[in-house]
């Protein structure tokens, strides 16, 4: 059940940074404030939320959930939308290097200032309420969208749905990319009960996407119960391949569309085309594979580096491993090894990613994170082996990890593959490209 308000404002409380402090300071400070990091239910924010918009914001709501491919859909209906002239605001979580990735205005991310002027605000507002940090950091994404002046909002779910900070916003449109399982433990051991908490988003009478095949019961279910147009794959709209090219084809709504074959999953793609030709009808198709044609997403099977070849991909559930397999198997070249380094968090199904790569990957090099919930590489190493692999090795690093495996892809001209969490990405990220770390809380 959703939590009643809790009290923040006992002694021992670190004093908020105010106007003039930096981004650094208010990002510890949204660490400091609650008791737990994930704190599911709506009645804190949405208390704080009705001091903040007295009445709904007067744009248009996209909500995007699901258990992978949220991201990868919200990029494509972003550049999308701008394609089609509308001005958009962009809500995504978790980040690679800076918190300001998660806060998009028209396609850039949000400058400091502008989050620290957001983020006082909230504090003002939140009075004695308390947020966790995802919850601060929701309510002054929507403060930083209604100040630039925005058409569409469109918002990725963090954790569910139905008890995510996001929900408390109606939505005109909402999409489930997938529903498997991952956060069992907030939503359930089941894909059933998983669906249910997801299907959440959806409003009475608002049209919504669901972008994979077989969709759970629950949410048929409650979008039967809320008269929830409902526009599935494989029912409303399709998916084949073009025999020649290899090319995935949409067909929707009598248009046929050519969508790139990656790096990003061809499903949420498929999702944000089949929601903007509803949203922006007037967008040609040749413009909607022109710009899908260069659409790329940091961390979603992007290519790090050519000589050997490294991939990163913040894939960390085994339904994601399936995906990621099913790409690696795809793009290595007959005969070529693959190796993998691979970080995880405690909390994930590390025995089922492990399984789900087993075919593909033929050596295994494991990093620890030192973050919370980071599993350290010994720990990592028995949950690898538990799921069918012997042999890996456990590194000091991921930077170390990284170069033990180039180091050997070097003289087998093997594709590397880095993965398991946005940490291990991101880690990767600044070892090869040079980028920087800041406020690097889940």
């Amino acid at each position: 059940m959703p939590m009643a308000p809790v009290d923040s404002s006992g002694a021992g409380a670190r004093p908020a940074p105010g106007p003039s402090g930096s981004l650094d300071q208010w990002l510890a400070y949204l660490e400091s404030i609650h008791p737990t990091e994930i704190d599911l239910g709506l009645d804190r924010v949405l208390v704080v939320l009705r001091r903040l918009f007295p009445r709904r914001p007067a744009v248009r709501i996209v909500t995007v959930g699901g258990t992978n491919g949220k991201g990868s859909c919200v990029a494509a209906l972003e550049a999308l939308l701008q394609a089609a002239g509308r001005r958009t605001g962009a809500y995504t979580s978790p980040h690679l290097h800076r918190y300001n990735e998660r806060v998009r205005l028209n396609g850039r991310d949000i400058d400091d200032a502008s989050l620290v002027r957001a983020f006082d605000r909230v504090e003002q507002a939140r009075q004695n309420i308390s947020l966790t940090y995802f919850e601060f950091g929701t309510l002054a994404a929507f403060v930083a969208m209604d100040e630039a002046g925005l058409d569409d909002w469109l918002l990725e779910v963090g954790l569910g749905g139905r008890l995510d900070a996001v929900n408390v916003l109606d939505t005109d449109l909402a999409i489930l990319t997938s529903v498997d399982l991952d956060h069992q433990a907030f939503l359930g051991d089941n894909r059933e009960s998983i669906g249910f908490e997801k299907a959440g988003i959806f409003r009475q009478g608002r049209p919504a996407i669901y972008a994979d095949v077989d969709p759970p019961r629950s949410v048929l279910q409650q979008a039967a119960a809320q008269k929830v147009p409902l526009q599935r794959l494989g029912e409303q709209y399709a998916l084949t391949v073009n025999d020649a090219l290899g090319t995935p084809v949409l067909q929707s709504q009598g248009a046929r569309i050519l969508l790139p074959a990656g790096p990003l999953p061809v499903n949420s793609v498929a999702a944000a085309v089949v929601a903007v030709r509803s949203l922006a009808p007037e967008l040609p198709v040749a413009d909607i594979e022109r710009t899908l044609s260069v659409l790329a997403v940091p961390g979603r099977f992007e290519t790090l580096k050519r000589a050997p070849a490294v991939i990163a991909d913040v894939g960390h559930n085994p339904h994601a491993a399936r995906w990621l397999a099913g790409r690696l198997a795809s793009t290595r070249r007959p005969g070529q090894p693959v190796y993998a380094v691979y970080g995880a968090l405690a909390d994930k199904d590390v025995e089922g990613v492990v399984a789900a790569l087993s075919d593909v990957v033929d050596r295994w090099w494991l990093a620890p994170l030192s973050v919370p919930r980071g599993l350290d590489a010994l720990s990592l190493a028995r949950r690898v082996q538990a799921g069918g692999v012997d042999g890996a090795v456990p590194c000091e690093s991921v930077s170390g990890a990284l170069d033990c495996a180039i180091a050997e892809a070097g003289a087998r001209d093997a594709l590397v593959v880095v993965f398991g969490s946005f940490f291990t990405v991101g880690e990767a990220r600044a070892v090869l490209a040079g980028t920087s770390d800041r406020g690097v809380a889940p």
